[in-house]
């Protein structure tokens, strides 16, 4: 019988899962340099008072179509920005500029507080950049990212009203079942705030179309989350990217013209 724990449990299950960190860490930061180079990184930019509440912005060429947010995973618990820049190189081709945002981290932080963290975030990289906005994140971050469609969670009208999609990449959308794991010891989730911080349990839902991405090749509790969230939520598609697991789904948002980019930007 699987456990909760190996039903949540993502590098188990992935060969050489080992050496994505330093992978990650490595890819953004060459990518950062070089865009730092070129006068089109801001990074270390303040939305709050937090050790944490900084936000790293990628420019394009030209005047930004747009903004992308994209909010990093690891469980509420692990990483920060800094190893996900690279990942802005798909939407920065395009001509969207890309803010990606940190957040306090449990066990410091509650998900709520999280969630509330990130909607300063977007407050903030929005006042620096007009046009419409793509929410996105991977994992923890897709749920964050989720969070953002409903309307419990405050943003100004002149921001929520400029969000034009919404693509959460395998996101944990009923928190409930994390109760039962032992990475709550960190979470410390009751079942007030697992009901009150779960997507796919809101029905007070800002008019945002969504786009659920997840990995053929991911945990079957991961499957899962994506299909009860497109099944709850009105205007949400299900997309499954064939052949990836849970640590690379995020790679193709470095191809500009790769199908995880088309699902962010296209027809924007």
């Amino acid at each position: 019988m699987v456990t909760p724990d190996q039903a949540y449990d993502n590098g188990g299950y992935i060969p050489d899962a080992s050496s994505y960190k330093d992978r990650w860490a490595q890819a953004a930061s060459v990518w950062r340099e070089s865009l730092s180079s070129e006068g089109r990184a801001r990074l270390g930019l303040a939305y709050g008072r937090g050790a944490r509440n900084r936000y790293d912005l990628f420019l394009p060429e030209s005047a930004p179509r747009g903004l992308v947010v994209f909010i990093h995973g690891g469980y509420w618990r692990a990483f920060d920005n800094s190893f996900w820049s690279h990942l802005a190189a798909g939407p920065v081709a395009r001509g969207w500029a890309v803010a990606m945002p940190s957040y306090t981290l449990a066990p410091e932080a509650r998900i709520s507080q999280m969630t509330r963290e990130v909607a300063l975030a977007t407050e903030a990289a929005a006042a620096d950049i007009s046009g419409p906005i793509v929410l996105t994140g991977h994992s923890a971050g897709g749920h964050l990212s989720a969070r953002m469609r409903c309307a419990d969670v405050a943003l100004p009208d002149a921001v929520a009203g400029r969000i034009a999609r919404i693509v959460p990449i395998s996101p944990l959308s009923d928190l409930r079942p994390l109760m039962e794991t032992s990475m709550n010891a960190d979470l410390r989730l009751d079942a007030p705030e697992a009901a009150a911080e779960s997507p796919m349990l809101r029905k007070d839902l800002r008019d945002i179309p969504t786009a659920v991405w997840v990995g053929a090749e991911e945990r079957p509790a991961f499957l899962d989350q994506a299909r009860w969230l497109a099944e709850a939520w009105p205007q949400t598609d299900l997309r499954i990217a064939p052949g990836r697991h849970h640590f690379d789904v995020i790679a193709e948002m470095e191809d500009a013209g790769s199908p995880l980019t088309r699902a962010l930007l296209d027809g924007l």
